[in-house]
């Protein structure tokens, strides 16, 4: 009867570890089956795209311009509008400064030259006076805003008269001399450019 108990014993104690196992295996199938609905769920993505273009600064001066005064005689006197315009999509500001190579007889130095703001001959406001042998008109190629800059909005232009005169008191000394003067207009950005 001992063994009979003892059988007896040992099988529930089978049942009861199959069981176990059978809920052991119930329970882990059923936090697998939940851990894979919780990843099944509606999503949706969406981009949404940044475009970056940089502007530009484009100094326009009338194409072709150039002075030309042949067989001048003390008392001479001549001018020439200029139009700079601003073609770029940013606002700039100017610079104008002359580098003048002559003959050795300082005729640049001799002409007087007068710019004013607008189209001759009916210009207004005085930009500049001095001689064509100076080497800044006004303002100041270095970046930053410098005293005497001159600004123009984009799109925008402005017409200078540049106006010239050999003086009627100038002697001999300048008798078959010539000299050539090249104007350079210097532009930079107004924006975030103190």
């Amino acid at each position: 009867m001992d063994q009979l108990t003892y059988d007896h014993a040992a099988n529930r104690r089978r049942k009861r570890r199959r069981a176990l196992v059978a809920i052991l295996l119930s329970a882990s199938l059923a936090t697998f089956g939940a851990g894979a609905m919780s990843l099944a769920v509606f999503t949706d993505t969406q981009d949404v795209n940044g475009d970056w273009s940089t502007g530009n600064i484009t100094l326009g001066v009338d194409a072709g311009v150039s002075f030309t005064a042949d067989d001048i005689l003390p008392g001479d006197d001549g001018e020439q509008t200029i139009t700079v315009s601003n073609d770029g999509t940013g606002d700039l500001r100017y610079s104008v400064s002359a580098s003048a190579t002559d003959d050795g007889s300082g005729l640049a130095d001799q002409i007087s030259l007068i710019v004013r703001e607008g189209a001759c001959p009916s210009a207004g406001a005085e930009v500049f006076n001095g001689s064509l042998g100076d080497a800044v008109l006004w303002g100041d190629a270095a970046q930053g805003d410098d005293a005497g800059d001159r600004e123009i909005a984009a799109g925008l232009d402005e017409d200078l008269c540049f106006a010239w005169e050999f003086p009627l008191e100038s002697d001999d000394t300048y008798e078959d001399s010539a000299t050539t003067v090249t104007f350079t207009f210097d532009a930079e950005q107004t924006a975030n450019n103190p």
